[in-house]
């Protein structure tokens, strides 16, 4: 079982819970106005096994310990998620903790066989990072070129099934930051049963550099980061505090 994968990350501490192991998988489908890592789109990254991505993070087991784990992203991890699965396999038979940083767009409820290949993923897999982009349908495909309809399906999905979550909201001035959407958002993921967190991620411009290597236009050129202001009146509508 092999996956391409885009780089590593040994000392991650924005990726789940304490130290992690950050694998970030090659490849996305959606094309997020402010997404810092382009280079993750399309086609490219380095061929491993399985086998070998899992030899490489047990080694920083003792920096990681019992407290923090492996965290898998991108791109769009899900992609490829049988490899993943195989990764995690292994890595919860070392008792490793195992965390999917994922927008779940690559989820149909709707088709039998991409279901089961999530519920085998659940079998190793002990938190998900579900960033919802956008509550609303026609702001969500603005932002990402895709609908929002598979991500929130996939939020369901692991409510319904027991699996902890925690909501990643970006926030970005005049696209994500709309105070009605906010409380439209708070109200669907009231609806979740296993919800441990809600973060707002500050939308930033880290990225703007990246494009200009690769030849694109940043489509968000000029927009600044939400102001402290914003950000806190966005927690406090997410998460009551």
């Amino acid at each position: 079982m092999t996956g391409r994968i885009h780089s590593f990350e040994s000392f991650g501490t924005v990726d789940g819970p304490g130290i992690r192991f950050v694998t970030f998988m090659q490849g996305c489908p959606l094309r997020c106005q402010y997404c810092h890592n382009p280079d993750t789109w399309l086609s490219g990254g380095q061929e491993y096994t399985a086998e070998e991505v899992a030899s490489r993070i047990l080694r920083y087991r003792n920096y990681f310990g019992e407290t923090g784990g492996a965290t898998v992203s991108g791109g769009e991890p899900l992609l490829q998620i049988e490899f993943v699965t195989e990764l995690f396999r292994l890595l919860k038979a070392q008792g490793v903790h195992t965390c999917v940083d994922t927008s779940g767009i690559t989820f149909r409820a709707n088709d039998p066989e991409c279901v089961k290949k999530h519920e085998t993923l659940l079998e190793y897999a002990d938190l998900f990072l579900l960033d919802i982009k956008h509550i609303d349908e026609a702001a969500h495909k603005t932002l990402t070129k895709q609908s929002n309809a598979n991500t929130l399906a996939f939020a369901k999905f692991l409510s319904d099934h027991g699996k902890k979550i925690w909501i990643r909201h970006v926030l970005v001035p005049t696209l994500t930051d709309d105070d009605e959407a906010l409380k439209r958002l708070k109200a669907f993921i009231d609806t979740l049963k296993t919800v441990e967190k809600v973060e707002v991620l500050p939308y930033h411009t880290m990225g703007e550099v990246k494009y200009e290597k690769l030849g694109y236009d940043y489509p968000l050129k000029g927009v600044a980061p939400p102001t402290k202001e914003r950000v806190e009146n966005a927690k406090k509508i997410l998460t009551g505090k």
